[in-house]
């Protein structure tokens, strides 16, 4: 089955047709107002490459509440696919041990679907975007996580909230080998602040995690790295971690196989 996969999140919207687990088309929807998140979808369904794909079904996630309901609206008047929507009410196959699941953002749910068929568990999967997330999963399922500023709060914030430090750009915060680590510019000073304070905010909280599964008993889990700041993680790390960039709509695809067809045979790579 070829499924439409959308990832609505606070500052873009991810989407890909999946085959078997395999993107056949993928792609970005900009979002410059929260609300209109779901404004491009009815656009993306009546494209020629959409027409050409012929999906058999529509699965989505969303942190956007105001987005939800437009898109489910959206869907309603042009699209007759059936439609499965991940949140805490429908997450098929993985069990949710929080106390209060509905404050769990529908996106790392489906990271940890994603990784479930994919990697297996127990696995920590990072997701690095507006927002950085750490979630955890066991063999029983999605145990809880982290919640920390992404490096486009921290860089945003320095400008907004000061008289006299520049706006960043992502590519200002890439470092090169011979970049010193100490700044000689206000710039420079920011770029290794931010770049460096990111990852090893990163490295801190993993460690933390990784002692308190190792006291609780649970195996060393997988590492999972997503999202679109995940290139500013340091280089070490490329033998320490799985980089997965397509895992929430690999976990969309799978939520609604379960859904609609049965639970998955399937167990990783």
């Amino acid at each position: 089955m070829r499924i439409l996969c959308l990832d609505i999140g606070n500052t873009h919207t991810h989407y890909a047709v999946l085959e078997n687990r395999r993107s056949l088309l993928c792609g970005e929807l900009d979002t410059p107002h929260i609300a209109s998140a779901a404004d491009g979808v009815p656009a993306l369904l009546a494209s020629q490459a959409m027409r050409e794909l012929a999906p058999d079904g529509i699965s989505f996630c969303s942190v956007v509440p105001a987005a939800t309901e437009r898109l489910e609206a959206a869907l309603k008047n042009c699209s007759t696919l059936p439609v499965c929507r991940v949140y805490h009410g429908n997450c098929p196959g993985l069990g949710i041990h929080y106390p209060t699941p509905h404050e769990v953002g529908p996106d790392r749910l489906a990271n940890c679907i994603g990784a479930q068929v994919r990697f297996g568990a127990p696995a920590v999967i990072i997701d690095m975007g507006t927002a950085v997330t750490f979630d955890i999963l066991t063999e029983n399922g999605y145990e809880g996580g982290i919640i920390a500023p992404g490096i486009g709060v921290m860089t945003r914030y320095l400008h907004e909230q000061t008289a006299l430090l520049p706006a960043l750009k992502p590519q200002d915060l890439l470092l090169a080998e011979d970049d010193k680590a100490i700044g000689k510019s206000t710039l420079s000073a920011m770029r290794f602040g931010c770049a460096v304070g990111f990852a090893g905010m990163i490295d801190a909280l993993l460690e933390t995690v990784l002692e308190q599964l190792k006291k609780d008993g649970v195996p060393a889990p997988k590492i999972l790295a997503t999202g679109g700041c995940a290139g500013f993680l340091p280089r070490t790390w490329k033998d320490r971690i799985h980089w997965a960039p397509f895992i929430t709509v690999q976990g969309l695809e799978e939520a609604f196989l379960r859904t609609f067809t049965g639970p998955s045979a399937a167990t990783g790579d």
